[in-house]
């Protein structure tokens, strides 16, 4: 017997490994306990993960595909991966295990060991989830010093005629609109646009049952599994897909990066979960996007805003972990140390901006990308916070957390952790974004435009101590050079006391 190993994130609707239903060859799914306990996660991310591999398995077996599968609450629960198939190859006298290259480097690595411990070949095959191979991508980087993601981002649209004209030429003119995709909070709050409610949460049995499952089995996760709000289907996926195309597509592009109490979505797809675990592909989502801007339903600021997101970013984070790991997963260019504050899990801090970004994350296990860069990720930079512990932090907390990811995210373009091997600079700002953006400072108890003194948004001092702090490492820097230029003019006074209110504050937040 042969059996195909299907993994909890790659739950494809073409699976190429399942084409054919032989008598000879066995489905498995394992739920693990162990694994889902190898770092906090959030008890929303098991519950989609868990409630979707459920769901798949079934579909398999209305295909009459012969289904082994592993709950979380099956003998022994302490099982992991290696003990269930053990276990499976002893009963089912298999004989061979093949699988599609797992997304995760360790899982990936692992394989060789866990083939010997078996005594069994276990033998993995390329994956389609991604568009861009692991052997292209790094064929494209090889001999580059550093990586731009805008000239990935070109290559791919004009190789795949992604959003271009008769003449080959990017449409509208330009590659990148993102200059018709930053308008702020005061903009927003003057034109007042309509932003369209969610598709309500299906009544799922089955996501209940595990929802409860994971609240007895990991009761110290953040978050409650029972409050999911995304479906955990394939066919529930493609509605979501559709929804965001019908009703949202059309405004994300201007109000992308805006902030709005209260609104956690805004015009923001929330696709990266389904694309995570294989229920949506890359191609179909941009394929809808590009179909609404040729039948005219969405302008072209939007449809290449969400376009780049996915052809742009997701296909670039995903070929630098698999071209920079496992080194990566250590960088500390900037050589931060600080453990992560108190209020993490809470978000029990004065600071509004903050507070709600960690409260969304507790609460949804999402936040739009603006929050997880620019507030949170910007307070994570400037104060100076231990990158593995902050990477921790973020891939316990969504839903679309991975390590594939997370780490590139968090290490490269965050935290500035591996020097600016992919992004050109660090994502610093101050008090003034955040005004700027949303509307957060409207109902905190720290004023943007104070600098001083106990009512001063802490971001003014964070912010001018980063670069007091690595002005050495930032002088030569063209993007962000005048910054040290313009800290180096301040008087030392000035630099020494900005520096203690930086140090008072975070030494209040342990």
């Amino acid at each position: 017997m042969r059996l195909i190993w299907v993994l909890g994130d790659q739950l494809l609707p073409d699976h190429p490994l399942l084409l054919s239903t032989s008598p000879d060859l066995l489905v498995g799914m394992i739920e693990s306990a162990p694994r889902g306990s190898h770092i906090r996660y959030h008890q929303q991310k098991l519950t989609l993960l868990y409630s979707s591999m459920r769901h798949y398995a079934a579909g398999l077996k209305k295909r009459k595909h012969h289904v082994l599968y592993h709950h979380l609450t099956d003998l022994p629960k302490s099982s992991d991966y290696t003990a269930v198939l053990a276990d499976w190859i002893q009963k089912h006298r298999i004989r061979e295990i093949h699988l599609l290259d797992p997304n995760e480097y360790d899982t990936h690595h692992s394989l060789p060991a866990l083939s010997k411990k078996l005594g069994i070949p276990v033998q993995s095959h390329p994956s389609p989830q991604f568009l861009v191979s692991r052997a292209e991508f790094q064929s494209w980087a090889q001999g580059k010093k550093s990586l731009l993601m805008e000239s990935h981002y070109r290559r791919l649209r004009t190789e795949r005629k992604i959003l271009l004209d008769s003449k080959g030429k990017p449409e509208g003119g330009d590659w990148n609109l993102d200059d018709q995709n930053r308008r702020t909070f005061r903009e927003f709050a003057k034109e007042k646009p309509i932003i369209p409610p969610l598709p309500p949460p299906t009544k799922d049995p089955l996501v209940a049952q595990v929802a409860k499952e994971v609240a007895q089995l990991f009761p110290d996760h953040p978050g409650k599994g029972a409050d999911l709000w995304i479906p955990a289907t394939r066919e529930g996926a493609l509605e979501w897909l559709k929804v965001f195309i019908r009703q949202r597509l059309e405004k994300f592009g201007p109000w992308e990066d805006t902030m709005v109490e209260g609104q956690s979505v805004l015009f923001h797809s929330v696709l990266s979960p389904f694309l995570n675990l294989g229920l949506l592909s890359p191609q179909e989502c941009i394929d809808a996007a590009e179909k609404a801007y040729r039948e005219g339903k969405a302008p072209l600021n939007s449809v290449e805003g969400f376009i780049r997101q996915i052809l742009g970013w997701r296909e670039f984070i995903h070929g630098i972990y698999w071209l920079k790991m496992p080194e990566y997963r250590n960088v500390n260019f900037l050589e931060a140390t600080r453990p992560l504050p108190r209020w993490a899990y809470t978000g029990d801090t004065d600071m509004r901006c903050v507070s709600q970004a960690i409260h969304g994350a507790v609460d949804h296990a999402y936040n739009h990308h603006i929050q997880r860069l620019m507030v949170l990720g910007n307070y994570f930079l400037l104060g100076g916070y231990e990158p593995q512990a902050v990477l921790r932090w973020y891939t316990e907390m969504y839903l679309d957390a991975y390590d594939w990811v997370m780490a590139p995210n968090v290490l490269g373009m965050i935290l500035f952790a591996d020097g600016g091997f992919f992004a050109t600079k660090p994502y610093a700002a101050g008090a003034a974004y955040q005004e700027k953006m949303g509307n957060h400072c409207a109902s905190c108890r720290f004023d943007p435009k104070k600098k001083e003194g106990p009512d001063a948004c802490p971001f003014h001092s964070l912010y001018w101590n980063f670069f007091g702090q690595h002005a050495k490492r930032f002088g030569k820097n063209p993007r962000i050079g005048m910054m040290v230029s313009l800290w180096a003019k301040k008087t030392p006074a000035d630099q020494k006391q900005i520096r203690q209110n930086a140090l008072r504050f975070l030494e209040a937040q342990k």
